[in-house]
Formats: C-alpha cells, sequence, structure tokens
C-alpha cells in the first residue's frame, strides 16, 4: 500500500468520524435541525471531495503530482472536516482567515503544475525557464482566483443574503462605508500575502534545486 493510499483512507476515518458526529448533533439536538442537516451535507460532500484528484485522474486523465494532491487534503481537514463540521469556524474567530491564507498557497503551486504543463507540451526544459516566470504566474492564478471567490461570495449573498462577505452584523444590520468592505478586504490581503510567502519559499527551493518546479507538473495521460 503506498503513502498516499494510507493518507487518502485516514483522511476518509477522519470524515467518517467526523459524519457520525454530525448526525449525533442532530439525533442529540444538540444544534437545530436544518443548521445539522446542512452541516451533514457539507461533510459527505468533503468525503466526496477526498476523492476528487482520482476522479480527474479516471476520467478526464489529468494527474496532479503528490506535492499539490497532500496539500488539497490538509485544506480539506482543516476547512471542511475541522473547519466547518467540527464547528472551528465558530469557536475561533480568525479560523476563516487561516483558510485564506493557507488556499492560496494550493493555487500557486496549481499554477506552477499548469505552467509546467504548458511548458513541457512546447518540448522546454522546465528547468532552462526563469523561475520568475513560475513565481509570477503562480502569484497572479492564486490572485485571480482569490478575486473570483469573493465574486462567489457576493453573488450568493445577493440571491441568498448569506453574509459570506460580512456585511452586516449577526442581527442583519447593515455595515455602512469602508466597515462593508473590510472583510472582503481583508481576505484578499490574507490571500496576497499567502500566494508571497508561497512564492518565497518556492524561490529558495529553487535556490537549492533547479529542477524544484518540475515537481509541480500536471500529467495529462494519453
Amino acid at each position: 500500500m503506498t503513502f498516499e493510499t494510507k493518507l487518502r483512507r485516514s483522511l476518509l476515518v477522519v470524515g467518517l468520524l467526523t459524519l457520525a458526529f454530525n448526525l449525533g448533533e442532530l439525533v442529540l439536538g444538540a444544534v437545530p435541525p436544518l443548521a445539522a442537516l446542512v452541516t451533514i451535507m457539507e461533510c459527505l460532500m468533503g468525503i466526496g471531495l477526498i476523492y476528487g484528484p482520482q476522479f480527474l485522474k479516471r476520467f478526464f486523465k489529468i494527474a496532479f503530482p503528490p506535492s499539490i494532491v497532500y496539500f488539497y487534503w490538509f485544506f480539506l481537514l482543516i476547512s471542511v472536516f475541522i473547519g466547518t463540521c467540527l464547528h472551528m469556524m465558530d469557536i475561533v474567530p480568525f479560523w476563516d482567515k487561516i483558510l485564506h491564507m493557507t488556499s492560496p498557497m494550493i493555487l500557486t503551486a496549481v499554477g506552477y503544475g499548469i505552467l509546467c504543463t504548458l511548458l513541457g507540451s512546447l518540448d522546454n526544459e522546465v528547468s532552462e525557464i526563469s523561475p520568475w516566470v513560475f513565481l509570477l504566474f503562480g502569484f497572479s492564478f492564486a490572485g485571480v482566483c482569490g478575486v473570483f471567490w469573493e465574486f462567489w461570495e457576493w453573488s450568493w449573498d445577493a440571491v441568498g443574503n448569506m453574509n459570506l462577505q460580512r456585511y452586516m452584523t449577526i442581527d442583519g444590520v447593515e455595515f455602512v462605508g469602508r466597515a462593508a468592505l473590510s472583510d472582503t478586504m481583508g481576505d484578499l490581503l490574507i490571500n496576497t500575502i499567502g500566494a508571497v510567502i508561497m512564492g518565497v519559499f518556492s524561490w529558495n527551493q529553487h535556490r537549492k534545486n533547479e529542477k524544484y518546479f518540475e515537481g509541480y507538473q500536471i500529467q495529462i495521460i494519453k
């Protein structure tokens, strides 16, 4: 059994235990029934997302490298299972910011992988490409994804008044002026910081190994 298989099964066990916890909350009435059902659905979706990389590999012939897959599973753990299903988002006020710091790191790595794949299709030697091409592309890719995520939150706020962008208080009182923008701008700032941290780390790793960025290459299975 490979390390990747062991890690995937371990995360599945965590997901199932978390699901059992949420079902217990529903049965015992620890949380309102509707909220419990929503959390259970999110937990089930999280369990399904564990197999996202395998789904892409089997049906779309896209294989992500272990470095990206492991980071993706870690994000699932802290966002869906711990953050949402175990209510850490409610217990720790800044947990959302931790997620906004972590997600751009993954997206920056995905950006490296996309660029590696594109360069490989042009028969280029990846190690001969300036590392700044990867650093700038990865940073830009993470930044654009962060902007589109805010579009997503804004859309759901407009349709369902879900307050994802925290533009009003729990009591429904809307903020005015700069206060209404603070959450969105804070998320974008944290997103940028996360991408910069990943960039600095990647730069240092490349100085030690000029083939560092090749480790992120996404394979297209023919």
